[in-house]
Parts: C-alpha cells; structure tokens; sequence
C-alpha cells in the first residue's frame, strides 16, 4: 500500500505550476458541462425531435467543431495560444445564452454549430499552452494532469445536470454560460503576463536537419495516424451521443440515473489518469499505450452485448475511461513530438480535428444505424472498428518510427 501511494504521488511531481492552473482553468470550465451529454436526450424528450433528427443536430456540433480546430490551430499560429483561448472562452457564453430559445431543428442546428464553432477554437490552442508551459519530460502527464481535470468537471457537470434537467432544461445552458465566464476570467487574471519556461525541442529528420514549418497536411504518414484516431474518435464519442440515448431508450434510465453513469465515468479518469499514465510513460511505448487503449475501447462496447443489466453499464464505462486514458494522452504527445513550434498550433489541431470528426460521424451514424437495425448491431460495429484501428495503429506508428 506504501508503494502504490509513493508511486501515486510521484505521478504528480515536477509538474509546472501553469500547467496545474490550466487544469484549474480546465477543471471549472468542465465542470459546466451540462448540455452536450444531454443534448440529445433533450431533443427527444423536451422538444420531441426524432431519433434522426436528433442526430442530425448533433452532427452539426461536430462539423462545427471541425471548422473551430481549422480555424483554431490558424489563429494560434498567427495570434498565439493566450488570445485564442480567452476569446473562445468569453464568447461561449452569450450562445449559451441563446441556445434555450432554439426550438426548431433548423434553428438549434445552427446554434449548436455556432457553439462547437466557438469552443472548440479553444482546444489546439489550450494543446499549445499545455506544451509551452510543460517540461520536456512532463509533458505526457502535464496532458493527463489537463484531462484529469477536464474529467473531474465532467464528473460534477453531468450529475449536476442530471438534477437541473428534472426542474428545466434551461439551467443546463445557463449553467455552462456561467462556468464559461468564471474559467474566463480565471483564465484571463493569471496567464495574462505569463511567459513561458521552456522550448520545446525540435524535430529533426532523418537526416538531423530540422524540421521547418511543414505541413501536416504534407505528412502522410501523421495524416494516416490522424485518420486512426478520428476512426477512434467516432467510436469513442458515442460516450456522449449514443450511449446517453441508449441508456434512456433500452432501460429506461431517467436524466439524473443518466448523470450518475456519466459522473462515474469522469471519476473513474479523474482517479486513475495520472497514475496509468505514469506507469505507462515507465513500461510501454506510446505505440503499445495506443493500441491497448483502442483495443479495450472495443471491450467496452463489446460487454454491452455480451451481458445485461445496469452494473453491465457500469462495467463497460468503466472499460472505456481505462481504455481513454491509455489512449489519447499519448496521441496528443506523438503529435507535439511530430511537429515543429512553426506549426505547432496546425499539428495540433489536426490532432483535435480527428476527434471533431468524430463528433459529426459518431451521432450521425449511431443514431442512424440504431434507428435500423438496434443497438446491439451498432455495438458489434464498433467493436469491429476499433479492432481494425488498433493493427492500423501498428503498422502506422512503425511507419512514424514513434514505437518509443
């Protein structure tokens, strides 16, 4: 017991004082996170959209989002990472606002796109900040010590948004316009004349030249790892639009036995993050953290028809938080390690690009192939498709020569 609190603990240290408070930051945003898990469950419920229509809004929120990573990984580049996360932050706040007034598809369709449109322009350059606030050898966990934090909000906003929902709808988005302002502000207050303490490292090829401001969009083989992990994205992220209308539409589950499940996962990655991923850093390369990840990701989906019963529910969440954990940490470091401070902003917005497509894709498809044919076709599917990321995962990674 000695040694796992010693080993618990020492996952936390030599971490930069800027890096725990944009997990602060990160922590009072998330933990205004109550619409997006049950946005769907509110279209169906409250305003009585169809199965497909539903999915149809939610597709809008993520090519809202791809359109954000576009324009948000363009503008860290060329205005830096402090102004685009600010400006994101304080803009949500009025579409929030706004968004409880949207009764029609077309209409919240488009609020929602403005929406991901907006906050997602925050996350390339909060990817950007973690980097240029981390130390070299810090900054697999200065990541996880981020989605530790924006796990934790996302633990207290849903079952909080469990409770608000059964009084009004409304207070979903009054909730997250409020958080959004507070982390703003937070935000604003201690970064504002904050330098940075290191240079990332350069990249150098194969030759020991360094890499210059290329492209990703010229790197195919980071174009194909890109494509692995959207392909994971679209799986994974039926976390937040499938799995919620599969819970109310399979066992009846109300929105507040909803919140509870999605609580539970944001804890589970809050407890156990920054220890895997300090194990893992020691004993695999980033290659074997991926394709374990993606592989127990598949699990997850593949208990839910293996078996019944709400603690199979728990089960299963608790299969994908580990197999979260393993996974996209150690995407965000081969994409800072793929990518030169040129471009910085652009690489790691294609890396959050994929997991934007997976927000149009997962809703758009889910929705639809479990309107025809039931879940329990779509959770065979997915299984299927994660198992086949996984050995491309393998083949891509050896390509990159990123096995370490």
């Amino acid at each position: 017991m000695r040694e796992f609190i010693r080993l618990y603990l020492d996952a936390y240290k030599g971490l930069s004082t800027p890096a725990w408070m944009l997990a602060l930051v990160m922590l009072i945003n998330r933990s205004g996170a109550m619409v997006i898990p049950f946005l769907g469950v509110y279209m169906v419920n409250h305003l009585h959209f169809s199965l497909k229509d539903a999915g149809t809004v939610l597709a809008c929120f993520g090519i809202g989002a791809v359109s954000g990573n576009f324009l948000g990984g363009w503008l860290t580049d060329k205005a830096g990472h402090f102004k685009i996360q600010l400006i994101s932050l304080f803009l949500t706040i009025p579409v929030f606002v706004l968004l409880p007034q949207l009764e029609t598809v077309g209409n919240l369709a488009i609020g929602v796109f403005l929406l991901s449109l907006v906050s997602e322009t925050f996350r390339p350059a909060n990817s950007v900040s973690v980097a240029y606030y981390s130390k070299p050898d810090n900054v697999v966990r200065s990541f996880s010590l981020n989605r530790m934090a924006l796990n934790l909000g996302f633990s207290i906003g849903p079952a909080l948004g469990g409770f608000l929902a059964a009084v009004s709808y409304s207070f979903l988005f009054y909730g997250n316009a409020i958080a959004a302002c507070c982390s703003g502000l937070l935000f604003f207050l201690y970064f504002r004349n904050l330098k940075g303490t290191k240079k990332v490292k350069e990249r150098v090829d194969d030759q020991g030249n360094q890499v210059v401001g290329r492209s990703p969009y010229r790197d195919l083989p980071y174009l194909l790892f890109s494509l692995l992990c959207a392909v994971f994205a679209i799986c994974f992220l039926q976390l937040l639009s499938t799995l919620p209308l599969y819970y109310r539409t399979v066992y009846q589950l109300s929105e507040t036995e909803i919140g509870i499940i999605m609580a539970f996962s944001g804890l589970v990655v809050f407890l156990f993050e920054m220890l895997l991923v300090h194990i893992a850093e020691r004993n695999f390369t980033a290659r074997t953290a991926i394709i374990t990840g993606t592989l127990l990701c598949a699990l997850s989906f593949l208990i839910l028809n293996l078996a019944k019963g709400i603690p199979v529910l728990y089960i299963s969440m608790f299969v994908i938080c580990i197999a979260e954990i393993l996974a996209i940490p150690f995407m965000s470091t081969v994409t800072l390690q793929r990518s030169s401070a040129k471009k910085r902003g652009a690489y790691m917005a294609l890396n959050a690009l994929s997991f934007s497509f997976g927000h149009i894709f997962s809703p758009f498809i889910g929705t639809r192939v479990a309107a025809s044919y039931g879940f329990e076709v779509l959770w065979w599917g997915t299984t299927a498709a994660l198992v086949v990321a996984a050995a491309g995962f393998f083949f891509v990674m050896k390509m990159m020569r990123l096995s370490s």
